[in-house]
């Protein structure tokens, strides 16, 4: 059966590779959307932080963007001050932000991507600073 997740991805982004690969790791091959190339609509990013059960500053990325320039760290801002910023400035929307059939999540740590697995993990895997991933209990197995 094939499954539909998307994610939006940030090829720059170690978080968001990691969880590319822990998709991959469970036989399914992702939707990958560079969201800095094509960022997603108005409309579609208020059903996306709707779905997450998030509100839009819990969307927003503050490092190596122009979070502090713009003043968002002022909040008294409103939801859609905060979705206008987003719009004007892709980088701003944190990532990987993934949707499943099992719901839209924040990806962040990676780990978190597997409550919203169809599938389980096909076997240990390992993130990109070496930290393995439990493929049965999805959990960070502790360093020797």
């Amino acid at each position: 059966m094939a499954v539909d997740i998307v994610v939006y991805h940030n090829p720059e982004c170690g978080t968001s590779r990691n969880v590319v690969g822990l998709i991959r790791n469970a036989g399914i091959e992702p939707h990958i959307v560079e969201y800095l190339k094509t960022p997603p609509a108005r409309a579609l990013l208020v059903q996306l932080v709707e779905r997450a059960g998030i509100r839009p500053r819990d969307l927003l990325r503050e490092k190596g963007t122009p979070y502090a320039e713009l003043g968002l760290d002022d909040m008294s801002l409103s939801d859609e001050a905060l979705l206008d910023a987003m719009m004007a400035h892709p980088i701003l929307i944190n990532r990987p932000l993934v949707v499943s059939p099992l719901g839209v999540k924040l990806c962040r740590p990676s780990e978190a991507v597997l409550d919203i697995l169809p599938e389980a993990q096909r076997g240990a895997f390992t993130k990109e600073d070496g930290e393995r991933v439990d493929a049965a209990a999805g959990q960070r197995i502790p360093s020797a």
